[in-house]
């Protein structure tokens, strides 16, 4: 049959928390009701999401989740990114909300995706419509490597602790030996991981090491997008 779409419907615990949350992020609500059911749409262009509240709902423990397909992940991500700044002078990196940095994942293609974490614990998941037409360069090093399967336990699967030790294990064996761009991708999103464990103290440690290395103008050109996420991170502690 054609013409036929979906639609989300995501639990919330609160209605009028959710509708802030996502108007922060340009979305418009579309509609309203607390009777018989707290129900609310939120729209943003040609796509929208619908709530229904549920008391005493867990942010930490739902499994309420959506992909959505937009044309480009990172025009997105940094309109979110200004409406969190502008409402909180930082981007949500940490917590409950967030959003994580679009990055390419070893099981989605040439795709670079991110995730939207809002207050209910709703995981909103982005991709591009299409495949990056531009070839991308793959990892020179072990590390780049270990990178792109961390990212997959982060993002993908939730496995916070996994993704830890994967990069710990090969920081603390092989980290000298990758390029510098590498180096910093991977730091940043260690960091990354830190905040996300409530971890801040390693954290700065983290920061602090990518704070300290040399690099040149062409490296940190290379590594400007996990540096920005950088500039991020460190306004979280």
């Amino acid at each position: 049959m054609t013409g036929a779409f979906t639609i989300p419907l995501l639990p919330c615990n609160s209605i009028d928390e959710t509708s802030e949350f996502y108007r922060m992020l340009g979305f418009t609500m579309t509609h309203h009701q607390t009777r018989p059911n707290p129900y609310i749409v939120m729209a943003r262009d040609d796509w929208q999401l619908h709530f229904f509240g549920v008391d005493g709902l867990d942010p930490e423990a739902t499994y309420g989740t959506c992909l959505v397909f937009v044309p480009d992940t990172g025009v997105l991500w940094d309109e979110f990114a200004a409406g969190m700044r502008e409402a909180h002078g930082k981007v949500l990196v940490s917590g409950i909300p967030r959003v994580t940095r679009p990055r390419k994942r070893a099981n989605t293609g040439n795709r670079a995706g991110f995730s939207l974490t809002d207050p209910s614990g709703n995981v909103i998941r982005f991709f591009p419509q299409a495949e990056d037409s531009e070839e991308s360069e793959a990892p020179q090093s072990k590390l780049g490597k270990t990178l792109e399967r961390a990212i997959v336990f982060g993002e993908a699967k939730g496995d916070t602790a996994q993704a830890i030790k994967l990069l710990d294990s090969t920081l603390a064996r092989s980290g000298g030996e990758a390029p510098k761009s590498e180096l910093i991708d991977a730091l940043v999103y260690r960091a990354e991981l830190a905040l996300r464990e409530g971890d801040g103290d390693k954290a700065a440690e983290v920061l602090q090491r990518v704070e300290g290395t040399a690099l040149s103008d062409a490296e940190r050109k290379a590594a400007a997008g996990a540096l920005a996420t950088a500039e991020d991170l460190a306004k979280q502690l």
